[in-house]
């Protein structure tokens, strides 16, 4: 499995409806704290969109309502990983994603063979407080070393700039919030992005 360099995280479908139309083949659906009803609606109204413009939808958290409005993607975070219905799950066929932020958060996620797995910090980040000291970026190529083939997605800190160093350290995808939902400008700011994955790909394409 092949994930796009450019990994987009929103909280809501309207910044799907927003983003997802410029280009963007990859995004997250991370919603909290919402009643089941207003949940379902956004994971329909996104999926909506993301099929009409060839976007993989991954829905955070909810596995219960991904298998019930028919997705094919989750994530888990490790607690929300240690509660979730794993076979019914894969009965559903659906691909999963899992946090990481240390070796034994890493060897918890490999047990499940996930289709791929997340490491972060990597910079220090605002999106919410956490534990985990900033990993720099030269964890990257170690956790890359430890699950193989296996897709990583690289979070926390990350912005246009700094994507393509995670994406030369063997990420398969950089994940972004903040640097495109915070930013004045956010079509911009995700046009920027598509821009450094564009070029980043191009330098793969010429490379000996």
């Amino acid at each position: 499995m092949r994930l796009d360099p450019f990994y987009l995280i929103v909280d809501s479908a309207d910044w799907i409806e927003r983003l997802v139309p410029l280009g963007v083949k990859l995004v997250q659906l991370r919603v909290k704290d919402r009643p089941e009803a207003e949940l379902r609606q956004e994971i329909r109204r996104s999926k909506a969109v993301c099929l009409a413009y060839g976007c993989q939808l991954i829905v955070n958290d909810y596995w219960q309502l991904a298998i019930e409005e028919a997705c094919d993607f989750i994530h888990l975070g490790q607690e929300d990983l240690a509660d979730a219905d794993l076979d019914a799950i894969r009965r559903a066929g659906l691909k999963l994603g899992v946090s990481t932020h240390d070796v034994a958060e890493l060897d918890t996620a490999l047990a499940v063979t996930p289709d791929y797995v997340a490491l972060g910090p990597l910079w220090p980040t605002i999106l919410k407080k956490m534990e985990w000291q900033p990993q720099g970026v030269e964890r990257v190529a170690d956790w890359k070393r430890r699950i193989g083939t296996l897709p990583l997605v690289a979070i926390g800190g990350i912005t246009a700039e700094r994507a393509p160093l995670v994406l030369d350290q063997g990420a398969t995808a950089a994940a972004v919030v903040t640097d495109i939902t915070l930013h004045q400008n956010p079509e911009m700011r995700t046009r920027q992005w598509l821009a450094a994955t564009a070029r980043w790909r191009e330098t793969l394409a010429v490379a000996p």
